[in-house]
């Protein structure tokens, strides 16, 4: 058995960004861009008042003085004239400014009487002024590769005069249940059998983390039957099987493979739960082999999966974000397998605060679905006492 971490360097060694499209930014958010973003003009284009108010030259603003109005500006209306010593314009917010003016006296700061101002003893000593470029200038990197789009660099994008952009297309993963005991979800369950659920958690995830997901049919305990859904599936950016990689006479998916285009790479991983855990490559396609207990295919695709479609989106990729906590329980020393345990964890004090469940059988999806956080205990981990730090991934 290899270590948690080399499975997954190995995992994501095999993984290769998918190509480029160009979409409309009205459709890109969430999105990973194939290309650093520049600007394509200053932003803002020219000097602007950040208030309403009246420009003027700042060496003239004191107490008491007085200037003559000469005209107004208005956003997407400037003053269309020169403003000499002694003279401003009213102005308003997202107005240009007129040349050799530098300060925004707030309307609040000022008495007006006809086209004559005079200001108050008390000043706002801010100038109010919004240089052009403060935000960007042309030519600057805005963005680089690999970088997922928020809603709010969609806006960036726009003000930088993007209306189109190149990015990485979704990474397509085929997901290939096995074994005779499955039946899919609403269909008839045989006698021993059971319901389907993992491709269809694991079909979540890929989605929420930006791939498309096809659900192949389940294939039954027999070679050429899981030859030919295998090798559709390894049309795919990622394929992924579930269940039919355990030890012994159930070992299915190497024997019907092997001879046909697979290349494992690695077999077993010292976690728990998802020791049975193997990845390689189906006719060139990068193959991800995960167990087939409901929570081992949940657990194992957040710790390795997720990765790998950070890898195949174009993006950096990363282990999952450990957080850490405080033990809210005492817990045994661990064995010879990294565990991830299902935990609840709460806002306490300032920190996290994390209880493991009792139970950690890996059949068992509710206590899952209750659960918010993986809490990783390493290798041959001591003995814990309640208030000790731990690190755990939230969910």
């Amino acid at each position: 058995m290899i270590s948690v971490e080399e499975a997954r360097d190995r995992i994501l060694s095999l993984m290769v960004p998918v190509g480029r499209e160009t979409v409309a930014i009205t459709g890109a958010v969430g999105r990973v861009l194939a290309q650093d973003i520049i600007a394509r003009h200053t932003q803002p284009p020219f000097n602007a008042s950040a208030m309403d108010g009246y420009a003027v030259r700042g060496d003239a603003v004191q107490p008491g003085a007085s200037f003559t109005v000469v005209g107004e500006a208005a956003a997407g209306h400037p003053f269309d004239g020169s403003v000499g010593p002694g003279e401003t314009i009213r102005i308003f917010t997202g107005a240009p400014v007129p040349d050799g003016l530098d300060r925004i006296v707030i309307q609040e700061d000022a008495i007006r009487d006809g086209d004559r101002i005079v200001l108050n003893d008390t000043l706002d000593s801010a100038p109010y002024l919004r240089r052009a470029g403060l935000d960007f200038s042309e030519g600057d990197r805005l963005l680089r590769a690999g970088h997922r789009l928020s809603p709010e660099n969609i806006a960036l994008l726009a003000a930088a005069g993007h209306a189109f952009i190149a990015i990485h297309r979704k990474p397509r993963v085929a997901l290939l249940a096995t074994g005779d005991e499955l039946a899919m979800p609403g269909d008839p369950v045989g006698e021993g059998g059971i319901v389907s659920s993992n491709n269809f958690g694991l079909a979540a995830l890929i989605e929420t983390l930006g791939g498309v997901a096809d659900i192949l049919p389940i294939a039954l305990d027999e070679p050429e039957a899981l030859r030919r859904l295998a090798l559709e599936g390894a049309e795919s950016d990622l394929f992924v099987t579930l269940g039919g990689a355990s030890v012994g006479d159930h070992d299915l998916i190497r024997p019907a493979l092997t001879g046909h285009g697979l290349d494992l790479d690695l077999y077993k991983v010292a976690m728990r739960p998802g020791k049975p855990l193997m990845a390689g490559r189906l006719n060139g396609t990068p193959m991800l082999g995960l167990p087939g207990n409901p929570v081992s295919a949940m657990v194992c695709g957040r710790i390795f999966l997720a990765p790998a479609l950070m890898v195949l989106s174009g993006m950096a990729a990363s282990a999952p974000e450990m957080r850490d906590a405080v033990l809210a329980v005492d817990l045994p020393k661990n064995g010879p397998r990294e565990h991830y345990m299902r935990a609840r964890c709460v806002a306490q004090g300032g920190t996290l605060a994390v209880t493991p469940f009792d139970s950690q059988d890996s059949s068992r999806l509710a206590l899952l679905s209750q659960a918010n956080a993986l809490m990783m205990r390493p290798v041959d981990d001591p003995p814990r006492k309640a208030g000790e730090r731990v690190a755990v991934i939230l969910l």
